[in-house]
């Protein structure tokens, strides 16, 4: 166990954000991070994985614990389907396209989102009709009092749009460590009714559909609309798409007629941020370095030397003209630090 000192994280979060850890240490396995947890249990932690949803907005004075623990396994195997346990420090597109190239569906939708397998459940990822929380059976976390493993099922992470227990009573209290997804081997279930992945299958003249076919239509959209993280500073989507009452839809669609929206269990009416962005004028918006994407308005980039506090600024001034002009709250995706 090795503390190193100031070190820069702009290589550790994909808005490419500098700023400085006053103390970093490299976690690799169970054994350190539990004596971690015993040596230094009256510290606050910042955990650090793919820093794919992560915004610095200062410099971090507590103790970094970047979690660079890997390894994927099969660990049952039957006629129809097959677990896969992935550690969290495993990239998540490569855990994708490691089980396509496998043959198993049920993370095709998945493809090319950035970050890491330990913080996929945290924020349930998702895209294109589908979330991790339709393919894991559960996972293994470090309670952070005891350095305890523990065992959550699906059921008890209490995953919902974007969130998790995680993010709500637990937040704070655990780290994830390993999860399990539970994939198909054959009579595969795939959503193509999302985006334009259905256009993209027909292009290709595709007639029987595989989950690599998905994906690869996945990968072509998102590659036309977002930013690589590795060339322009972003973390995707910025902000939640907000939920509103199906009254106040009908209301906003009497201004706006082109207003999209999805209905969701219950009939409350879910409204693409990244629209109500647009309609505001501010795609492609740049101040300094901070700015929004020119292909995709949910989408806030550092174009260089944007510091966190200005890609801060940047969306609360959305914020502020989206409440304004539509009485519409959007939140932020993304995790201020």
């Amino acid at each position: 166990m090795q503390i190193e000192h100031n070190i820069s994280l702009k290589a550790y979060n994909t808005f490419g954000i500098e700023v400085e850890a006053k103390r970093f240490l490299r976690i690799t396995n169970l054994n350190e991070l539990q004596e971690v947890l015993a040596s230094f249990s009256s510290e606050k932690f910042l955990l650090l994985s793919g820093g794919s949803n992560m915004l610095f907005t200062t410099q971090v004075s507590d103790l970094v614990l970047y979690l660079d623990v890997k390894g994927r396994t099969i660990e049952k195997d039957s006629e129809n389907s097959v677990t896969v346990r992935a550690m969290c420090g495993e990239n998540w597109h490569d855990l994708v396209q490691w089980t396509l190239d496998l043959g198993y569906g049920g993370l095709e939708n998945l493809a090319l989102i950035p970050g890491k397998a330990g913080t996929a459940p945290v924020q349930n990822i998702g895209a294109y009709g589908v979330e991790i929380k339709d393919v894991l059976l559960g996972l293994e976390a470090i309670e952070i009092a005891t350095g305890k493993l523990r065992y959550f099922t699906n059921a008890e992470c209490q995953f919902g749009y974007r969130d998790s227990i995680f993010k709500q009573s637990q937040k704070g209290k655990y780290i994830i460590w390993s999860i399990d997804l539970l994939l198909t081997k054959n009579q595969h279930t795939l959503k193509t009714e999302y985006g334009d992945i259905q256009r993209k299958i027909e292009q290709a003249g595709i007639t029987e559909i595989h989950p690599m076919d998905v994906a690869r239509a996945v990968m072509e959209i998102r590659q036309s609309k977002l930013p690589d993280p590795k060339k322009i500073g972003n973390s995707g989507s910025f902000f939640k798409n907000p939920v509103i009452p199906e009254s106040q839809f009908l209301r906003l669609q009497k201004e706006h007629k082109d207003l999209p929206g999805f209905v969701q269990n219950g009939g409350d009416i879910k409204i693409p941020a990244g629209w109500l962005i647009e309609k505001l004028g501010y795609k492609g918006y740049r101040n300094g370095d901070a700015g929004i994407h020119e292909k995709q308005a949910l989408v806030l980039v550092n174009y260089g030397n944007a510091t966190g506090m200005d890609i801060l600024q940047l969306a609360k001034e959305i914020q502020q003209k989206v409440k304004a002009r539509f009485d519409i709250h959007i939140e932020p995706e993304v995790n201020i630090v």
